[in-house]
C-alpha cells in the first residue's frame, strides 16, 4: 500500500487522486456501456447465427449471470492482488473477451467472448468503489460516488441509442471493436498513473465458501433469468431446481461465512445498522428500476402502439437526466446528508409509481416522459446516497466485503425484479383473457396488456411505499472503530 502519514489519500498533497479517478472511470465506463450495447442487435444476431429468442437473450443473461458469480470473490483477490495488478488484469480479461466476440465466427464463440467480458466487468465495480472508500474520507464521498454513478447510469443509457447508430451503419461486431482502442487505453492510462491504495494480506482460501458462493448466485440468477421463458413460470422443473439449489447454497455459503476465520464475503457488515439500511433501500429501487425499464418499452410499443424507435427515445430523457444529476446529488448528500434527501425522492418515487398504476392506451406520451424523468431523478437522489451512506459506517478492513455485497446485489436485485413482475404481469394478462368473450381479439389483447402493466406498478407502489418508510429511518453514518465493531461481533 502507498505510505502516506495521511489516514486518506487525498488529503495527502503530494499524491495526485485525479489519475487515479480517471484510470478506473475511464475502464468503468466501457465496461458498463458494454452491458447494453447487444441489447438493439439481438434481431440482428438471430439473423446472423439462425438462432431463435431464448438463445440469443443468453448474451443478456449470461453476461448477468457470470457478474454474479466472480463479484463474491472480489474482496478475495482485493486482498491478494495489488490495485494496479487487478485493475489491469481485469482489463485485459475484459478486453480479451471484446476482441473474441468482435470475431466469432458462431454465437457459442460470441457467448463466450461475452461472458469472459463479463468476469472483468464483474470484477472491476467492487474495486472502484473499494478504492474511492480508502482514497476519499467520508464527507467527500457523496460527490465521487456520483461521479461513479453518473457512469454507471449514463452508460446503460446511451447503450441502446449508440448501438442502433452502429448496427445500422457499421455492423454488430463494431460493437465490440470500437471498444476496443478505449479498452486497450485504459490498461495503458491505469498503467502510468494508477497506484496501489490497498494492502494485499493474502488471507487463507476458503474453497468450500468459493463453491457456495459460484453455485448459490449463480443457479440463483440463472433461475429468476429463466422465468419467462416458459409458460409455467416459477413451476418449471429448471426453474424450481435452479431456485432451490441456488438458495440452499447461499444459506449454506452465508452459514460458512460466520464460522471461518477469514470468510470470502465477510457478512457481519450487516450488524451496522445503516449498512444494512442501504442493503435494503438499494434492493428496493434496484428492482423498481430495472422493472421500469423493462416494462414501459413492452407497454408503449403494444397498447400505446409506438415504434421501438420512439419508445427508446421517450425514455432517454429520464436516463440522461439521471447520469447527469448523480454527482450533483452526490454533492448534495456531502452537505445535507441522507435523510433531506431520501424523504422527498421516495415520496416523488411512490407518487410516480401511483401515477403510473393508472395508465391507459390513450395516456398521452409526454405523461410517460415526465413520469420516467421523475422515476430517474428519484433514483439518482436515492440509490448512491443510501449505498454511500452505507458504505460510510465501515471500518477500513470491511471495505472490500462491503462493496463486494452492495456489487454482488445489482443483478441480483435485477434479475428477480424482472422475473417476478414479468410473471405477474403475464399472469394478469392472462386471467383478463379468459374472461372476455373474443380474448384474441387486439383490442382484448391490449386492454390485457393494461390490466397487467396497472397491476404490477400498484405493486410497484406498494414496495414503494416501504423505501419512504425506510427514509425516515436513515441517519447520516460515521466510520465504526474497529474495536468498536469487534465488541459489535462478539
Amino acid at each position: 500500500m502507498t505510505k502516506s502519514k495521511y489516514e486518506f489519500l487525498s488529503d495527502d498533497p503530494n499524491v495526485k487522486t485525479l489519475p487515479i479517478m480517471m484510470a478506473l472511470i475511464i475502464g468503468a465506463f466501457f465496461a458498463i456501456l458494454n452491458e447494453t450495447l447487444l441489447n438493439i442487435a439481438l434481431t440482428t444476431l438471430m439473423a446472423e447465427f439462425g438462432i431463435t429468442l431464448p438463445t440469443v437473450q443468453w448474451v443478456a443473461t449470461g453476461f448477468m449471470l457470470i457478474m454474479g458469480i466472480v463479484i463474491p470473490i472480489s474482496p478475495l483477490l482485493m486482498q491478494w492482488f495489488t490495485t494496479r495488478q487487478l485493475f489491469i488484469g481485469t482489463m485485459i480479461v475484459f478486453t480479451f473477451g471484446t476482441a473474441i466476440a468482435a470475431v466469432a465466427p458462431t454465437f457459442s464463440i460470441l457467448l463466450t467472448g461475452r461472458l469472459i467480458q463479463a468476469i472483468g466487468t464483474g470484477l472491476l465495480m467492487p474495486l472502484i468503489f473499494n478504492v474511492f472508500l480508502l482514497i476519499y474520507p467520508p464527507h467527500k464521498r457523496g460527490k465521487i460516488m456520483g461521479i461513479v454513478g453518473l457512469v454507471i447510469m449514463f452508460a446503460p443509457a446511451i447503450g441502446p441509442t449508440l448501438s442502433g447508430v452502429i448496427v445500422d451503419y457499421l455492423g454488430w461486431r463494431f460493437l465490440f471493436i470500437t471498444v476496443i482502442p478505449f479498452a486497450l487505453f485504459s490498461i495503458l492510462f491505469g498503467y502510468k498513473y494508477l497506484i496501489n491504495v490497498s494492502e494485499v494480506t493474502k488471507p487463507k482460501i476458503d474453497w468450500f465458501s468459493i463453491i457456495f458462493s459460484t453455485i448459490g448466485f449463480g443457479a440463483t440468477i440463472y433461475g429468476f433469468s429463466s422465468v419467462g421463458e416458459s409458460e409455467a413460470g416459477f413451476l418449471t422443473p429448471d426453474v424450481l431446481i435452479s431456485l432451490i439449489v441456488g438458495v440452499t447454497s447461499i444459506v449454506l455459503f452465508a452459514i460458512r461465512q460466520f464460522k471461518v476465520e477469514e470468510p470470502l464475503m465477510d457478512l457481519r457488515v450487516f450488524k451496522l445498522p445503516m449498512f444494512s439500511h442501504a442493503v435494503a433501500m438499494f434492493v428496493i429501487i434496484v428492482m423498481t428500476m430495472f422493472a421500469s425499464e423493462l416494462i414501459l418499452p413492452v407497454f408503449m410499443q403494444g397498447p400505446m402502439a409506438l415504434a421501438p424507435a420512439a419508445a427508446g427515445l421517450l425514455l432517454l430523457p429520464g436516463s440522461i437526466l439521471n447520469g447527469i444529476a448523480s454527482p450533483f446529488m452526490g454533492a448534495l448528500f456531502d452537505k445535507v446528508g441522507p435523510r433531506m434527501m431520501m424523504i422527498p425522492a421516495t415520496i416523488v418515487l411512490a407518487g410516480t409509481m401511483f401515477m403510473f398504476s393508472r395508465l391507459t392506451a390513450e395516456t398521452p406520451p409526454w405523461v410517460i416522459i415526465v413520469g420516467f424523468i421523475l422515476i430517474m431523478l428519484s433514483v439518482s437522489a436515492t440509490m448512491m446516497p443510501a449505498e454511500t451512506n452505507g458504505l460510510n459506517q465501515l471500518p477500513k478492513r470491511l471495505y472490500p466485503h462491503g462493496t463486494a455485497v452492495m456489487s454482488a446485489l445489482q443483478p441480483l436485485s435485477g434479475a428477480i425484479g424482472v422475473s417476478v413482475f414479468i410473471s405477474i404481469l403475464n399472469s394478469k394478462q392472462a386471467s383478463y383473457l379468459e374472461g372476455v368473450a373474443n380474448p384474441t381479439a387486439p383490442e382484448s389483447i391490449n386492454q390485457a396488456m393494461v390490466a397487467g402493466v396497472e397491476l404490477v406498478y400498484f405493486i410497484i407502489f406498494i414496495i414503494s411505499i416501504v423505501a419512504v418508510i425506510l427514509s425516515f429511518l436513515v441517519y447520516r453514518a460515521r466510520p465504526i472503530e474497529e474495536d468498536v465493531h469487534e465488541k459489535i461481533n462478539s
